[in-house]
């Protein structure tokens, strides 16, 4: 069966709740072990029906956000999903209240209760009204950024269109596409700061109601994060800022100095050579072809991966209106299988973002068979997969780019490098809003400004006014739609780096390192699963300045001017 013809069929809520109350009732109250191990492998069988149909919607919804039957059906579980929260957090306090703890700890594992624990933190039924409204808002956030329909050289374009144009060639081409895209969100600039700040409201309210200081660590505890806290992402974050910083500032110079430019504007590094950015050198089909091969090749397990996803049409990959940007991985449980989705407009980053999310499924697809809670780990470790996959499949990339193959390496892994000061600096964001919540826009939009100034500070929009103010962060869906879910791709980029570092020295050895990670799904915390294999924590003072030096003195050895 193909994904297109995957069945939805919309959930009957009361039948679900009635189902789930059912189970309660077979947990606790002098229950034996065998009757609540059965009727918690019965419950996760449940969510696994309720979230194949709330993620084909999902799906479809992202897909075309213009189709009514699939917004409608959002809409659906925008309001329902909180109301199934509830009749779950009754199901989870049974089983953390259990008498038969300690067989339940045997037999699923002790993270499955600091799961719980952490869950019945983070929700209590006065707060229903308040998921829904931040599901709503998730979801007109997402609406609004796709309605983008930027009139640009004779076409019509949406924000991932827009892409090639800022990477052109022609510095003329860049800035005019710079200022169009920034026309596009000013004009949306009124919509964006009202979801925003009733996103920022409604968490905190919820955050209050909940009995969290703030918003923060409520968004940490969402998060699934059990083994670190703010105090230490601030620590990290310290550890970009004097490490990674002043390489990005030498690499930045590199980069103006190669392609001629003496005063360099912020659409001036959107592009990396003089002669032109790396470029995959074929279409969708082409791409997933080469892919196909090159998967076939890294291993036998990668390869019935990729095959299987080819066979059930689940790579979701051109960029066309009225579909949603950027990209993801997702899993559909009743059918067993990952679902890709992309946006691909001809730049290096369709074959990053192949391999990126191809990383993610390849996990999931590895660990499908744990138990739900135990397929997916935090998010932070999710990214290792995927950004390390990315770094597995370099001996692989001169298919892809054939005489651009040496560009795209430098671009790639000084890129990787590029991004930390950025990514830290949406995490730094988002610490100071829900910490000041009653913030104007205009307040935040100075303070992302102030903080964006401190870790790129070589970012000079030019003329671009409305950038200028601190509205880069706009385009940035994962600050409306999973807040503190960013500084989680830096701190797996610090793990994938050394995967990269592992692979030059023996990549046969590294997959196998890497298969083993990715068999373990969320079985473990984030600290737990990089000490079971031997990664080194970011969170340790002086992990960051030791992990950058191979690269930077990697980087030193090529003469990027002849690039």
């Amino acid at each position: 069966m193909k994904f297109k013809d995957f069945k939805y069929l919309r959930p009957d809520i009361q039948k679900v709740q009635k189902e789930i109350a059912e189970l309660s009732n077979l947990v606790g109250e002098n229950k034996s072990l065998e009757i609540e191990i059965k009727a918690i492998h019965d419950y996760y069988n449940l969510i696994d029906d309720l979230e194949t149909m709330e993620t084909l919607v999902s799906i479809r919804n992202s897909v075309d956000t213009t189709d009514k039957f699939y917004e409608d059906e959002q809409e659906f579980f925008n309001e329902n999903g909180p109301i199934i929260t509830e009749s779950s957090n009754n199901f989870e306090k049974r089983i953390f209240a259990s008498k038969n703890r300690q067989g339940l700890i045997k037999e699923f594992g002790e993270l499955l209760f600091k799961q719980i624990e952490q869950s019945l933190k983070t929700f209590q039924p006065e707060i229903i009204p308040d998921l829904q409204l931040e599901n709503k808002l998730r979801t007109e956030y997402q609406k609004v950024m796709s309605s983008a329909k930027i009139k640009f050289q004779g076409g019509v374009y949406n924000l991932s269109q827009m892409t090639p144009f800022t990477q052109d060639l022609d510095r003329e081409t860049r800035h005019s596409a710079q200022l169009a895209i920034s026309s596009f969100l000013e004009e949306k600039e009124t919509d964006i700061d009202r979801i925003y700040d009733e996103l920022v409201k409604v968490r905190t309210l919820m955050a209050s109601k909940l009995g969290y200081e703030n918003f923060v660590q409520l968004g940490y505890d969402r998060l699934g994060r059990t083994d670190y806290n703010a105090l230490d992402v601030a620590s990290y974050r310290k550890q970009v800022f004097e490490e990674i910083v002043p390489l990005t500032t030498e690499l930045v110079a590199r980069k103006t100095k190669r392609i001629g430019i003496t005063n360099p504007k912020s659409y001036d590094l959107t592009l990396s050579f003089k002669s032109g950015n790396p470029t995959p050198k074929g279409d969708r089909a082409w791409l997933v072809d080469k892919a196909q091969k090159m998967y076939e090749e890294l291993s036998p397990e990668t390869g019935k991966f990729f095959n299987g996803m080819i066979d059930l049409g689940v790579l979701e990959l051109d960029s066309k209106p009225g579909k949603s940007g950027g990209g993801y991985c997702t899993f559909i449980p009743e059918y067993n299988t990952p679902y890709i989705f992309a946006n691909f407009n001809g730049t290096q980053h369709d074959v990053e973002v192949l391999t990126h999310e191809a990383g993610h499924a390849f996990q999931i697809y590895q660990s499908r068979a744990l138990l739900n809670p135990y397929r997916w780990p935090t998010l932070e470790a999710c990214e290792i997969h995927s950004m390390s996959m990315e770094f597995i499949t370099w001996p692989w990339m001169k298919n892809f780019f054939l005489e651009d193959t040496d560009k795209f390496k430098f671009n790639h892994l000084s890129g990787s490098i590029e991004f930390l000061p950025y990514g830290v600096s949406v995490d730094e964001f988002q610490h100071e809003i829900y910490e000041n919540p009653t913030m104007s826009p205009a307040e935040r939009k100075a303070a992302w400004r102030r903080i964006e100034k401190k870790y790129l500070p070589f970012k000079d929009y030019g003329d671009d006014a409305f950038m200028e103010k601190g509205t880069r962060w706009f385009r940035q869906g994962h600050i409306f739609g999973s807040p503190f879910y960013y500084i989680d791709y830096t701190l797996a980029q610090v793990c994938a780096l050394q995967y990269w570092i592992k692979s030059r020295e023996n990549h046969e050895e590294t997959f196998k390192n890497y298969l083993s990670l990715c068999k373990l799904g969320g079985s473990q915390s984030f600290v737990n699963l990089m000490n079971s294999v031997g990664l080194k924590n970011p969170f340790i003072q002086g992990t960051v300045k030791e992990i950058v030096a191979p690269i930077k003195a990697y980087l030193n050895t090529i003469d990027d001017s002849k690039l």
